[in-house]
């Protein structure tokens, strides 16, 4: 037994999305019970568990910053799966995308980076990071919120939605942005986006676990993308009967665009959480804002494309409390990372303010 418990510790990780896929291959199409849907629930998060194991150890072979890369893009995968999914499929779809940006937006700024925040400096006075490179991914994930989620409201265009000249824009723009951060981040100035000593001198590399093997790497990112099929096609699944509890307790069809936010940036939340405990707090930044910015920069000028030939209108226009909620939150962010520090007490500034949203999504 004890064997048994060694092994199944041992290789979790590889068991788990082979069992994701054969519980989406049995289930996709079932009509789904209160036990079927349980089941799934729990498969899912253990894959999504086991994408987060994955992506940690390719991100350990590639190195910073480049590993926070590929935890962004995956679960940004995810995301731009499921918005076109449940647009073709749910009801009140023209908010749908909006909704879902926004809640990454507000989850990685507020919720990831505050908890990462609180984390690092829970055993510390402060815990460091580098500024400029947290500097320029703010502004990144500033500049791509205004122009597809504020400017929408204040168009001549009816309603809080693009024009289509003004929408392709918008995903031009996106992308640029998105791809001049990926260049600065990995190659320009990818000084800036490296781990810091408590004192702010860069990591060395010793202090580091050691690296895994090429074969481990190329092993873990196979098993990653067949994790995250499993995670997509168990989320599509998931998706109507979330839609139907949504429904159920009262609470407003936005709420939705939450909960996929939540379930594609759990992977994020945790490898965030795990890089503060060990005071890394720059990987924890590099994860909680390049999740916003690909979330912008990728699923925008997708859902552009995807609108071509989905039904209905694309309201990408925030109401006035969430671009209030918005406002503060880039505020409070550049008073965290101008000064390449911070203590406990900014963290429990963010968690307080992704606190509101919550409470706002749910009693808007």
């Amino acid at each position: 037994m004890k064997a048994l418990g060694s092994w199944l510790t041992r290789y979790w990780a590889v068991l788990v999305p082979i069992i994701g896929v054969i519980v989406l291959a049995a289930f996709w199409t079932v009509p789904l019970g209160p036990v079927a849907v349980a089941l799934i629930g729990i498969v899912l998060a253990g894959t999504v568990l086991a994408a987060v194991q994955h992506a940690e150890v390719v991100a350990h072979r590639v190195g910073e910053p480049f590993g926070s890369l590929v935890l962004a893009i995956a679960v940004t995968i995810i995301e731009v799966a499921l918005i076109v999914t449940l647009m073709t499929t749910g009801k009140d779809s023209a908010t749908l995308a909006r909704d879902t940006v926004f809640s990454a937006v507000m989850i990685t700024m507020n919720g990831i980076v505050g908890l990462s925040l609180l984390l690092a400096a829970s055993r510390r006075e402060t815990t460091a990071f580098n500024a400029q490179g947290s500097g320029s991914a703010l502004g990144t994930v500033t500049a791509l919120a205004t122009l597809t989620m504020v400017v929408p409201t204040f168009t001549e265009t009816p309603g809080p939605q693009f024009s289509p000249s003004q929408l392709a824009f918008a995903a031009i723009a996106s992308f640029a942005l998105y791809a001049m951060f990926v260049f600065t981040q990995t190659f320009a100035h990818r000084d800036f986006f490296l781990p810091v000593t408590a004192k702010g001198r860069p990591l060395r590399d010793d202090d580091h676990a050691d690296v895994p093997t090429t074969r481990t790497a190329f092993v873990s990112l196979a098993l990653l993308l067949v994790a995250l099929v499993a995670v997509v096609g168990l989320a599509k699944l998931e998706s109507t009967p979330i839609e139907r509890a949504v429904t159920g307790i009262g609470l407003p069809q936005s709420f939705v665009g939450v909960i996929i936010a939540l379930l594609v940036l759990l992977p994020e939340g945790i490898a965030a959480a795990k890089a503060a405990r060990r005071n890394r707090m720059q990987t924890s930044l590099n994860l909680a804002l390049g999740s916003a910015i690909a979330s912008i920069g990728l699923t925008i000028p997708a859902i552009a494309v995807a609108s071509i030939w989905l039904p209905g209108a694309l309201h990408l226009g925030l109401g006035a409390s969430q671009i209030v909620l918005l406002a503060l939150t880039v505020a409070v962010s550049i008073l965290t990372i101008v000064q390449g520090r911070a203590a406990r007490m900014q963290g429990t500034i963010h968690l307080i303010i992704f606190a509101a949203f919550i409470f706002l999504s749910i009693a808007p």
